[in-house]
């Protein structure tokens, strides 16, 4: 196991307890990251190794963040949750400015100011308001999850989303193929992410791919459109406790289970197809985020069991889960990047 490995899988371990209490819309987001963190750092190495064209003939990228200190961040982040049984919502605002940290990397460092649930107001703690969300894009930086202990729980989905976009980000300014409009990437990982907390949740895992494409370059407004569309791989290996499991639920192999205890000594046992696309506006001169949308449809089959072999079961029911997130960032007098 690769040091960025065992450091994920570290905070993985720790952070279970508190994704098995959050909904499972935020365990989606957070896995995501683990993916992000274990994968696009040896896969761009690879990538650059396998190219033989001399550094002086070798075509500059077209995605870069390029940080000034004391530049101002601010975002605007909404969720709508179609659930099988009920819609939720949630807005948040996080404000902040970038500084560099003890190496000398640019950070970002967020704190959030604002945040609504449905439709009511939800008053931060002292703690979610004093909670700094370091990110960044920054060459050699190294994005982290945070002490989500310290926050309160609604604050979650909002936190873990904006590092989602930043990893999709950082993934796709890490593939140095990506020049012109419809250069695309194919990022392979495939390993199961658990979510599982060994006590409700006692099986729960997903495994993704990632296809990414600059989609376009438009001259006039400097933007950049960028997709990451985060598939099922062609095997993914995840556990399948029982046979049924293995019947696709939809067009792809299934890449998505989870198997739930029951305080009766009952299962829910699901099994599905879970995919992510991601479009990123980001400014060419700066490489900031400018806007960023996600789609995350789930399509599950569950079965209610009696048995934890899960051989036990009743018919099958199908459903859809499906997350909408869209970040806006705040807008900014237009910056040339450093030459």
């Amino acid at each position: 196991m690769n040091l960025a490995a065992f450091h994920a899988k570290s905070a993985l371990a720790a952070l279970s307890a508190v994704a098995g209490r959050t909904m499972r819309v935020c365990t989606a987001t957070l896995l995501l990251f683990f993916v992000c963190l274990l994968s696009h750092e040896h896969l761009f190495a690879q990538a650059l190794k396998a190219k033989s064209v001399p550094p002086s003939a070798a075509p500059q990228p077209a995605l870069a963040r390029h940080y000034q200190e004391g530049e101002k961040i601010a975002y605007t982040i909404s969720c709508i949750n179609h659930a099988r049984a009920q819609t939720t919502e949630y807005e948040a605002r996080a404000e902040g400015v970038v500084n560099k940290d003890p190496a000398g990397i640019f950070v970002e460092d967020l704190a959030w100011t604002d945040l609504q649930v449905n439709d009511g107001q939800v008053r931060l703690s002292q703690a979610s308001r004093a909670f700094r969300e370091p990110l960044s894009l920054a060459p050699g930086a190294k994005l982290a999850v945070p002490d989500l202990g310290r926050v309160q729980a609604a604050l979650i989905g909002p936190i873990t989303d904006l590092l989602t976009f930043y990893a999709d980000a950082k993934i796709a300014m890490n593939q140095k193929g990506l020049v012109r409009a419809g250069d695309h990437a194919y990022v392979s990982f495939g390993a199961p992410n658990s979510w599982a907390d060994g006590t409700r949740v006692v099986i729960g895992e997903d495994a993704i791919d990632f296809n990414v494409t600059l989609q376009s370059i438009d001259p006039a407004t400097q933007v950049a459109i960028v997709v990451v569309r985060h598939l099922p791989p062609q095997h993914p290996q995840i556990k399948l406790p029982a046979r049924w499991m293995s019947t696709p639920v939809s067009e792809s192999q299934n890449n998505w289970v989870q198997v739930e205890k029951k305080s009766d000594g009952t299962y829910v046992a699901g099994v599905g197809q879970e995919t992510f696309d991601v479009e990123l506006k980001i400014a060419l001169a700066t490489g900031r985020i400018l806007s960023a949308t996600m789609d995350n449809p789930v399509d599950v089959m569950e079965r209610a069991c009696t048995d934890a072999a899960l051989t036990a079961c009743g018919s099958p029911e199908r459903y859809r889960i499906l997350r909408e997130i869209t970040l806006t960032a705040d807008p900014t007098p237009a910056q040339v990047a450093p030459r």
